[in-house]
């Protein structure tokens, strides 16, 4: 084989798979996010706040909208303690993934709908959540909860 014929089949190659390794990267990305949100629900159910907090940019940039607006990790963790202070407020938690949009190789946009089963009287919603990379690690850094 020439060397032009050579060149030619090496990048026919490369555009023909290049796009295969970046579907594969944005299929890990996505199965890390529902792993994170898996493992919060699983934190949930086990009363544990403050690991279900670890899915949430320790921050004071993290941003929540539900109730109210809310800035920073402190105030989310405290007004998640506030608002489920008990098992019978907090329930037990399942997640329905509806949408994850790739932003960038840095955000994932992620739609989805929440429910708690709970003795008190089951409640539930959407919720839109934008996670962002930091340092390997994808996290939540702004939650919008109805």
């Amino acid at each position: 084989m020439n060397r032009p014929l050579r060149l030619l089949t090496i990048l026919c190659l490369i555009l023909v798979f290049a796009p295969i390794k970046n579907l594969y990267a944005q299929n890990n990305d996505v199965t890390a996010i529902k792993q994170l949100l898996n493992r919060q629900r699983d934190d949930w159910n086990k009363a544990d706040v403050t690991a279900f907090m670890k899915g949430y940019w320790k921050s004071d940039s993290l941003l929540f909208i539900g109730k109210s607006v809310s800035n920073g990790y402190q105030k989310t963790l405290d007004n998640y303690k506030k608002g489920y202070p008990d098992t019978a407020a907090m329930g037990h938690l399942d997640f329905e993934f509806v949408e994850f949009r790739k932003l960038s190789p840095e955000y994932y946009f992620v739609v989805g709908k929440w429910h708690l089963k709970r003795s008190i009287g089951d409640v539930g919603g959407a919720y839109t959540l934008l996670f962002r990379k930091i340092k390997g690690q994808w996290l939540i850094v702004l939650d919008h909860s109805s």
